[in-house]
């Protein structure tokens, strides 16, 4: 008698079955790639939900909040430092750190109206965007030459930048004469404010930036691996250069816009506080701490979850201190979604 040879089950390719086994491994490959996207999602899109949960909430406890005005008067009051955040968003992308965006908000204003005696009321305002992308080139030069710590040297240069601007004119308001210098500030076309409309062109400008360029990829690049990056043949502190510099050139556009809304440069319009506030909203919109993720979508969402939450705690008169409770937590949560994200 012939011994019965075991009989193994395999899957047959011509009639299309697969294994028990492989089917096992299949759905387990599922499960795990289902894990492993989890986070992601909850981190790229978690904050598109909070924040149409908060436009629901609000539009629902307060009649005010869904009329035109309110919501064009949010978009104008947020475009400031919606510029700053935008511009900051890249230095992060980077895996650099920016805190002198205050000061560089602050400087951008008074030197655009201390310049308009002489200048004219345009050139005034190009150099005093222009001062603050000089400021952010100092920044990147202090950091990849100067081989300084990022957070170090921003946070030196803002007491810097603070108190020179504060020495200029006496630390007393520069104020300005004249309608031409508070165009930006006060007209509007089709119904949104300049100030708005060109918020809005420096974040496609910035989003094109990341997303359709060699330097782009280069940023991301960067925030993933300096070391692998320099190695690939990048020119790493050229490209570090150009983030201080675009982060530093949005605060002195935000600077300048607020210079425009009020005719006067104030060395006290920027500070710490706005800093915070900057970095606040690209933190909650995503964008990770440690380089090499995020976009400026997210940074955009940040900033509106932000203005939301001042504009609903306004309308429902609710205690201020509680909004900065709020937005601590935000921080925190966000911050935790992308080191969930990052270890999973």
């Amino acid at each position: 008698m012939t011994p019965t040879t075991p009989t193994v089950e395999t899957g047959d390719p011509e009639q299309g079955t697969t294994p028990p086994a492989a089917n096992a491994r299949a759905r387990s490959g599922g499960l795990n790639d289902l894990l492993r996207l989890r986070p992601s999602i909850v981190r790229d899109y978690g904050i598109v939900m909070i924040l149409l949960l908060l436009f629901v909430v609000l539009a629902i406890c307060s009649k005010p909040f869904l009329t035109g005005t309110n919501l064009l008067n949010i978009l104008q009051e947020n475009a400031p430092i919606g510029c700053v955040a935008v511009g900051t968003t890249l230095c992060f992308i980077s895996g650099g750190f920016d805190l002198s965006i205050g000061a560089s908000y602050a400087m951008g204003g008074v030197v655009a109206a201390l310049l308009v005696p002489s200048l004219g009321p345009v050139l005034a305002l190009i150099v005093g965007i222009l001062t603050g992308f000089g400021l952010g080139l100092l920044n990147g030069i202090i950091v990849t030459v100067g081989r300084i710590n990022p957070f170090v040297t921003t946070l030196a240069t803002s007491i810097v930048v603070g108190g020179v601007a504060a020495v200029i004119h006496g630390g007393a308001p520069i104020l300005v004469n004249g309608n031409t210098f508070g165009v930006i500030g006060t007209n509007s076309i089709f119904g949104l404010r300049i100030e708005t409309i060109i918020w809005i062109v420096f974040t496609l400008i910035c989003g094109f930036i990341l997303q359709r360029t060699v330097l782009g990829r280069y940023i991301y690049a960067l925030g993933g691996s300096e070391e692998a990056t320099r190695l690939s043949g990048v020119r790493v502190n050229r490209v570090r250069l150009v983030c201080y510099g675009i982060s530093g050139l949005g605060a002195a556009l935000g600077g300048v816009m607020i210079a425009s809304q009020t005719d006067a440069g104030v060395a006290s319009a920027g500070g710490f506080s706005l800093a915070v506030t900057a970095v606040a909203g690209v933190v909650i919109g995503g964008t990770s701490i440690m380089g090499g993720e995020g976009a400026v979508w997210r940074t955009i969402v940040g900033i509106l979850i932000l203005a939301l939450i001042g504009n609903g705690f306004d309308l429902l008169s609710v205690d201020p201190n509680w909004q900065a409770a709020f937005q601590g937590s935000l921080i925190i949560l966000a911050v935790g979604a992308d080191t969930w994200a990052r270890r999973s």
